[in-house]
């Protein structure tokens, strides 16, 4: 067996395992609020946790088929402005102890072509790095433009600059501004969304503000 084919069978043992615990939390989640119904217990709190928790099992579960195909897109029309208003509350376990607003201007919508999934993977990515580039206190604005047969969204935040040497290389695969990071986050993203006709681009990134911008063509 050659390395690549090692590879191969190892990545797709590896997503099997992975995509059969991811199995075990949905489940549970499904019990929880059978418990919770027959138990006519209301809670928002519990109901936005399980439904952000299903959600994110199934990004991951779109992401896992990547192991197994390169070319795993499955776009169809969706609302930009509800997939935006999905993708916030995503994001916002990250928030944790901190004081942080997110802020969104989503005056109008449209209908986009996007593998949902991979959307919601890149936003949230975004929303998280925005999260922590704020120390405590600060805040993130996600702002929605329909013009010209394009949505922009402009997410910005008031947190920690990026140097000007790094906003050179934030794409590069690899590359990374957190002790911690692996430098694959905002790599995959800008490419998932070329992939579909998307652009990823950061702005600008001053001590005032940190402002990405994806565009995405509007069904028409």
């Amino acid at each position: 067996m050659t390395n690549n084919n090692l590879i191969l069978e190892q990545s797709r043992c590896i997503s099997h395992e992975i995509r059969n615990h991811l199995s075990i939390c949905e489940i549970y989640t499904q019990i929880i609020r059978k418990n919770l119904e027959e138990e006519n217990i209301e809670n928002k709190s519990i109901d936005n946790a399980l439904n952000c928790i299903s959600k994110s099992i199934k990004i991951m579960c779109n992401s896992l088929l990547d192991l197994k195909s390169l070319n795993n897109i499955s776009p169809k029309n969706c609302d930009i402005k509800s997939l935006l208003e999905e993708g916030v509350k995503l994001a916002e376990v990250y928030i944790h102890d901190k004081d942080i607003k997110i802020i969104t201007s989503l005056k109008d919508t449209a209908l986009v072509y996007i593998d949902e999934n991979k959307f919601l993977a890149c936003l949230v990515n975004i929303i998280k790095n925005a999260i922590e580039a704020i120390d405590k206190k600060g805040q993130i604005t996600i702002n929605l433009e329909i013009t010209d047969n394009s949505a922009h969204i402009k997410i910005s935040n008031n947190g920690e600059p990026i140097s000007p040497q790094k906003q050179r290389a934030i794409f590069e695969e690899g590359y990374t501004t957190k002790p911690t990071g692996s430098g694959l986050g905002l790599h995959i993203c800008a490419n998932n969304l070329k992939a579909q006709n998307g652009i990823l681009r950061l702005n600008t990134s001053t001590d005032e503000k940190t402002e990405f911008e994806i565009i995405l063509p509007v069904v028409v």
